[in-house]
């Protein structure tokens, strides 16, 4: 599913106007430092997977949750749809097209460093159009801590308040909870977040259980 036209030339605008965009690394894989790295796959794809921001590896294929973390997590969603391992690097890729894929920004930041809370806000109401307007889908799991309280960004205080709570709870991946997300026009749309900790070779604490929770959430979702 290609991306909007004028929502790509959004983005841009507004990668125009920042700092941070790892622009070495483009210009290593010979890409545009400007253009959105968005994975949108199928429009009605019932489950999105929604990320903290592009790595060196996305910026190389030009979509989302290709690295070291990604590549983690399609193995998880391919055997559990397959039943069997994933036999090599392209069949992980095949899954880009069935279900949606985003990041908090699609940008690949300085350093692996995520997006400062200034650059997210700049960003969020053309992130929330994406997820509202690009796709009909209103189940997304959450890689990580920055992904899931991007959701907490523009809400009002006493909603932010139980996002974070929610967060901290012990139960948050094995829970769900609600977001009401709002549009240009003012209508709401409600979106379940199921979140998981970020399935990063760096994240010590979770590293290990992330393929267990990560299958027991597809067992539930897909």
């Amino acid at each position: 599913m290609p991306l909007d036209p004028k929502m790509q030339q959004a983005f841009r605008e507004i990668a125009s106007t920042i700092e941070g965009i790892d622009t070495e690394v483009y210009e290593k894989y010979q890409k545009d430092p400007l253009e959105p790295i968005i994975g949108l796959g199928r429009k009605d794809a019932p489950v999105g997977f929604f990320g903290r921001d592009p790595g060196r590896d996305e910026v190389k294929y030009g979509e989302p949750f290709i690295g070291a973390g990604g590549q983690i997590a399609r193995k998880v969603i391919y055997e559990h749809l397959h039943g069997q391992p994933i036999p090599d690097f392209d069949a992980g890729r095949s899954l880009s097209q069935r279900f949606f894929w985003a990041n908090t920004v699609p940008y690949k930041p300085l350093g692996n460093k995520a997006w400062s809370e200034k650059i997210k806000k700049r960003f969020h109401p053309l992130m929330r159009q994406l997820l509202i307007e690009q796709w009909h889908g209103r189940t997304i799991i959450t890689f990580g801590r920055e992904a899931f309280l991007w959701f907490a960004i523009d809400q009002p205080k006493e909603e932010k308040q139980r996002l974070e709570a929610f967060w901290k709870s012990e139960d948050r991946f094995t829970n769900h909870t609600e977001v009401t997300l709002t549009a240009e026009e003012g209508k709401g749309h409600v979106f379940t977040l199921y979140p998981l900790p970020h399935p990063s070779p760096l994240n010590q604490a979770w590293f290990d259980k992330f393929p267990v929770l990560l299958n027991e959430r597809l067992r539930l979702l897909v």
